[in-house]
Order: structure tokens, then C-alpha cells, then sequence
């Protein structure tokens, strides 16, 4: 089952950094959230992923390019025709497709310029700005008991998000925006989804958020897989900060690597 990650957006909330490289690529512990996210992934045996690039789509690139460069010792022998030796070469078991999906393009549209990429197969799906110490295979095993089209991981958090409306059965019936000291759970991305959505997606200007995911939850296709632990996403310095803490103290729950 492939992994997409959209990483293709402005970051304009954390413009302090994101003005000189793409939002996914911020560190954190010197890493791009990008890396651990993939990381939580890879624990569960995830490690074919699509990446949805956009804002500095070449960033993302170059890192992947010379992913071994950040993380291997080498010795430049300039006096031997600038000869290059990598010592202990640590690579990744994954492979990484990174699909440039265009400047100015809405979520919606992104993932349907990678649908030639899923094929006709279930996929996982999420953003790269937040990490969770969410269970990949419980939420997997949830999506397959229930057999609907969509599953989206929903927490409680008292933040602004879009916030959905949940029935006893964990269907979602609906999006709303999220008011003050409101106890709704939001979209927290972690999502697993059949091609059929694909269907629900009409091109470069469609927000996941809106169209796609409100006429899924309109059919009674759209399920929530509550999760009761850590979520944050990146989306301020001031969550950065916060990310950054975590990491330094050798605590920070999303870390199961």
C-alpha cells in the first residue's frame, strides 16, 4: 500500500522559515518533519511513498538526490580528480516517487495528478506538517472491518480546524468550521482510502477538504478512526517550538523508530 503525502503548500502560518524552503522540509532535530513522518510510516512497513510537491518543489528533490550525502561521512579527495568515498552508506528502505504538482494547486488536485501512480489500489494518505503516534495497522484493520471508501483519523484538539460530525457508528456526516472551546474532533489527515476517490475529485482547483470529502460523507462513505493519543501538526514556530522540545528531551511520542 503506497503512502501519499501532500507537500505542496506555502506554509504561509510559519513564513519565518517556510520563505526559504517548502513547509514539509522545516526541521525538526535537525530532520525535515517530512523525514519523521515517513519514519512513523516505515515502523509499520510503509515504505513506497508519493510525494505531492508544489511550493519549492526542488528542495524536496535535492534532498532525496543526495538523501545519502545527509546522512553518511564522506571524504573529498580533491587531489585525486575530486574523488568522493562515502563511509558506513545508511540508506532508507524506501522508495520515493516526488510528483511536482504544480505551484498554485488545490489539495483535490494534487492528488488526482498521482492517481497514475496508486492505480487501482487502496492508499494511504496524509499531510506533511503533522506527526502522531497513531497505530498505522490498527487504523488499517478499522478501514478494511468497515469496507467504506474513506477513513479519516479524527482528534480532539483546541485548535481551529475543520471540525466533523461524527454518529455513533463513526460515520462522518459532515464538515463545520470549528468554533472557540468547541469539543468536536478534526481532521487529523492519517487517512486510507480506495481509488474510488478519484471519482469525487475534478482537477487542479478541487480542495480535498471541501467537494471530494463533504459528498463522501453526504453518501455515508466517509469513517472516523478515533484517536485518543498525541497529534500535532506544524503549522505556527510556536508548534515548531513545541516539536522541537519533544525531540531534544528523547520523549517526543511520535517516535517509535
Amino acid at each position: 500500500m503506497k503512502v501519499v503525502i501532500l507537500a505542496g503548500g506555502f506554509g504561509t502560518r510559519i513564513s519565518e522559515e517556510s520563505h526559504l524552503k517548502p513547509k514539509p522540509m522545516i526541521e525538526i532535530g535537525d530532520m525535515p518533519i517530512l523525514w519523521h513522518i515517513m519514519k512513523m510510516y516505515s515502523y509499520y512497513g510503509f515504505n513506497d511513498f508519493v510525494i505531492c510537491c508544489g511550493y519549492k518543489a526542488y528542495a524536496i528533490k535535492e534532498y532525496f538526490a543526495d538523501y545519502y550525502l545527509h546522512r553518511s561521512d564522506i571524504t573529498f579527495d580533491f587531489s585525486n580528480h575530486n574523488k568522493m568515498e562515502i563511509h558506513n552508506n545508511f540508506a532508507e528502505p524506501w522508495k520515493v516517487t516526488l510528483v511536482d504538482t504544480g505551484l498554485n494547486t488545490m489539495t483535490g488536485g494534487r492528488i488526482k495528478q498521482i492517481q497514475k501512480y496508486i492505480g487501482n489500489e487502496q492508499f494511504l494518505l496524509t499531510y506533511g506538517d503533522g506527526v502522531c503516534d497513531i497505530d498505522i495497522a490498527k487504523l488499517i484493520k478499522f478501514h478494511k472491518a468497515h469496507g467504506k471508501m474513506v477513513t479519516m483519523t479524527a482528534v480532539n484538539v483546541g485548535q481551529r480546524f475543520g471540525v466533523l460530525d461524527i454518529e455513533d457508528d463513526n460515520t462522518i456526516t459532515s464538515f463545520r468550521e470549528k468554533s472557540d472551546n468547541d469539543g468536536s474532533m478534526i481532521n487529523a489527515g492519517f487517512m486510507v482510502l480506495k481509488p474510488e476517490i478519484f471519482n469525487y475529485i475534478e482537477g487542479n482547483s478541487t480542495i480535498f477538504e471541501k467537494e471530494p470529502l463533504e459528498k463522501v460523507a453526504s453518501l455515508g462513505e466517509l469513517k472516523a478512526y478515533k484517536h485518543e493519543g498525541y497529534w500535532q501538526c506544524m503549522d505556527t514556530q510556536r508548534d515548531k517550538q513545541k516539536l522541537e522540545e519533544l525531540w531534544a528531551s528523547g520523549m517526543a511520542p511520535w517516535r517509535k523508530w
